[in-house]
């Protein structure tokens, strides 16, 4: 089965500029729990300008939770908004990033037009 969350923070680290985030600064880690380890993902943005790092320095907003609940979000399957307000996910910091940042992840899959 493939890592939807990886591909997506991958994909994300190729586009590097992201016009949805023209108006955005700030950092965000990513906290990800996998069974006994913790898995880090760091974007930084810019004024849109997006950088992708495993890092795991101190950010703006940091968010915790469960590697199938990231996996749902980076699919659509799960709004990440709807999933830190059910306690699925821990937000610390200046949560209005994790609303900017929910602009990248895709729609739920019934929203997608088929061909």
């Amino acid at each position: 089965m493939a890592d939807q969350t990886n591909e997506f923070f991958e994909a994300l680290r190729q586009r590097a500029h992201e016009p949805l985030l023209e108006l955005a600064e700030g950092t965000i880690r990513f906290d990800i729990a996998d069974d006994d380890r913790v898995v880090h993902w760091f974007v930084s943005v810019d004024n849109g300008d997006v950088t992708v790092s495993r890092s795991r320095k101190r950010a703006d907003c940091t968010i915790r939770g469960p590697k199938a609940i990231f996996e749902g979000m980076a699919t659509g399957e799960i709004n990440a908004m709807t999933a830190a307000l059910r306690g699925a996910i821990v937000i610390e910091g200046d949560a209005e990033l994790l609303t900017l940042f929910q602009r990248l992840l895709p729609g739920p899959p019934s929203s997608k037009k088929a061909p």
